[in-house]
């Protein structure tokens, strides 16, 4: 049975599943390549315009698998980051180049955690839980979580988190920001498609740009005003693309009264 299967019946929507349900999904070595090759073959597609990531079963990821870190005692599977490289949980060292959302249901919990953090949008089942619960057996956050975690829910709670190592639940995850949606149990794969296809909906240069400059700013702008300027670069280049097309659709009569359904590609 594959460690990660992909589902492309979903036009523009590659959905990525971790199969490891007798480990609750957890990541050893082969899982995190074939999560990391599923991903980066996801950015190089372009008919595949956003990804959903979510776990087989009633979980989304318990972390890394601890039998197999048990068995490397010496660490030295463990790379340095070294750019876009292969990270402990997989994909966790990229700023994935295309929109990226996790369905979850169960635990994400430490490296779990981390990888849900991966994704733009988090759609969480009412009875899903986060945590650092690797707290409590010294293994440390290396795939992402202080660096992604604090960058969401702030530094605050984001060292509650850390720190204690405590469950969250979905209600919560969604005061603090790190759910974007609660749905109800069984509902966050197909909400998360939902969601997926409203993206695609929208002109893809604009979407992607905004996206782009929403990372740089939080985590490789050397000042507010290296981030304006970036942002105002980058749009920049979309007005010709597709801002003045689409002013003329609304100049017609497209999109009044709030409406988003008639906002089909331009």
């Amino acid at each position: 049975m594959d460690l990660v299967t992909t589902d492309c019946s979903y036009p523009g929507i590659l959905v990525i599943t971790i199969n490891r349900l007798e480990r609750k999904n957890a990541v050893d070595p082969p899982t995190a390549k074939a999560l990391y090759e599923a991903i980066r073959a996801f950015e190089d597609d372009p008919t595949q315009k956003v990804c959903v990531l979510t776990g087989a079963g009633n979980t989304f990821c318990a972390g890394a698998d601890l039998h197999s870190i048990a068995q490397n005692t010496s660490g030295e599977n463990l790379q340095p980051v070294d750019g876009r490289n292969l990270g402990p949980m997989g994909p966790s060292r990229l700023v994935v180049q295309k929109p990226v959302i996790c369905a979850v249901s169960g635990y994400a919990v430490a490296g779990g955690l981390e990888l849900s953090l991966l994704a733009d949008l988090r759609v969480v089942e009412e009875d899903a839980v986060f945590g650092v619960f690797c707290r409590r057996w010294g293994v440390p956050l290396i795939d992402g979580g202080t660096v992604r975690l604090q960058a969401i829910v702030g530094l605050g709670r984001a060292l509650d988190m850390i720190l204690t190592g405590r469950p969250v639940g979905a209600q919560e995850a969604l005061a603090m920001g790190l759910a974007s949606r609660v749905v109800p149990n069984g509902e966050a794969l197909k909400v998360a498609i939902e969601i997926a296809q409203q993206l695609i909906a929208f002109p893809e240069l604009c979407l992607n740009t905004d996206r782009r400059s929403c990372y740089y700013s939080a985590f490789d702008a050397s000042s507010f005003q290296d981030a304006m300027s970036q942002e105002f670069r980058s749009g920049r280049k979309v007005i010709t693309a597709e801002a003045i097309a689409g002013a003329a659709k609304f100049s017609k009569g497209s999109g009044r009264h709030g409406s988003f359904q008639d906002f089909s590609k331009l």
